[in-house]
């Protein structure tokens, strides 16, 4: 999932920066509109950290593997502050770990930033149904999945319209198609843990669900 350095043109790479900075913006922004923004940084860096450790935990699939992502876990629990936790959590990644690269960071943020901001939209939905847990744990599943399967889609098609020609594009694009069937596996996986843990939220100490604080009367 983790576009390493040199992989991609350098257009591909600034693009990714510009988008990333524009997304980060736009984040931000929405963050400073809550009464006290504070308040959710101790929730954002636990689970940043757990998006952290979460590339350690590899899959074998040969040629290559796969790895936990949590991105739609990220946000459906964060909101907004799971873009710029997810870029902390990809440079990180690639000082210490190589996962990734520093040139690529701004398309891998891409890749699983905003399918997290859009596991959250698609998570708020169920406002509009009736207040239940199967309501809520649909769709949690829903965007807890949703968000690595959408990460994987765009990570699969930056590769496949930018394949160096020096490549072999057939075995590139067989190793593509099954890392994303264990991707798609995976996915159902994340899916049942975001339920899991979002009904164990709901459960104990629903206010880490809420993503509808005060905004200051300036907004």
């Amino acid at each position: 999932m983790h576009i390493p350095d040199g992989i991609v043109p350098p257009t591909v790479t600034i693009t990714g920066y510009a988008i990333t900075g524009g997304l980060t913006w736009f984040s931000l922004r929405q963050i400073n509109r809550f009464s006290n923004p504070t308040e959710e940084i101790p929730k954002a860096s636990l689970l940043t950290a757990a998006f952290f450790v979460a590339s350690l935990i590899h899959v074998p699939v040969p040629p290559s593997s796969v790895h936990l992502v949590l991105n739609g876990l990220m946000g459906v629990v964060l909101g907004y502050f799971a873009f710029p936790a997810i870029l902390i959590g990809l440079f990180f990644q690639a000082v210490f770990f190589q996962h990734g690269g520093l040139s690529t960071l701004g398309i891998n943020a891409v890749i699983m930033g905003l399918p997290a901001i859009l596991a959250y939209h698609f998570f708020q939905l169920r406002h509009r149904f009736r207040e239940s847990a199967f309501w809520l744990n649909g769709f949690a599943f829903v965007a807890g999945m949703g968000g690595l399967v959408i990460s994987a889609l765009i990570f699969t098609g930056i590769i496949i319209t930018t394949l160096p020609a020096e490549i072999d594009a057939e075995m590139e694009q067989n190793a593509l198609l099954l890392a994303l069937v264990a991707y798609s596996i995976l996915s159902v996986i994340e899916g049942f843990f975001t339920t899991l843990l979002v009904s164990f939220f709901y459960r104990v100490k629903p206010e880490l669900l809420s993503q509808t604080k005060n905004q200051e009367s300036s907004s």
